[in-house]
């Protein structure tokens, strides 16, 4: 029902900075919290930030607080993730995912984007 596409992805170095793009098919008011969630080889996935449609709450990891903001163009379909001050442990798969406010992220009901590759040199 909902597809999502990932991009923006690359290789940086150490604090620099990148912005990720993730673009909806489709937004519903069941599917109304938009995040970014990432996973690094042999490691499991982890929450990094969350936004909604409908407000501008938003929620990070504290890994990455500070360091990075989500933001959405509602008009365009469109969450962003401005990653600044790279580390080398960002290095990452960075997935958009989309999920009602009931759900957690790691509900089945989660839709997922394709993935797209973050690598930050030191």
């Amino acid at each position: 029902q909902v597809q999502l596409v990932e991009s923006g992805g690359g290789l940086v170095q150490a604090g620099g900075s990148l912005r990720l793009s993730c673009a909806a098919s489709e937004r519903t008011f069941r599917t109304d919290v938009m995040g970014w969630l990432r996973q690094a080889p042999g490691k499991e996935r982890e929450f990094v930030a969350s936004i909604s449609w409908s407000g501008g709450s938003t929620y990070y990891a504290n890994s990455v607080k500070g360091r990075f903001t989500i933001s959405t163009d509602n008009a365009k379909g469109t969450v962003y993730l401005q990653m600044n001050s790279l580390k080398p442990e960002d290095t990452a798969v960075y997935y958009c995912a989309a999920k009602n406010p009931s759900s957690s992220w790691a509900a089945f009901s989660v839709y997922w984007g394709q993935g797209t590759q973050v690598t930050v040199s030191s």
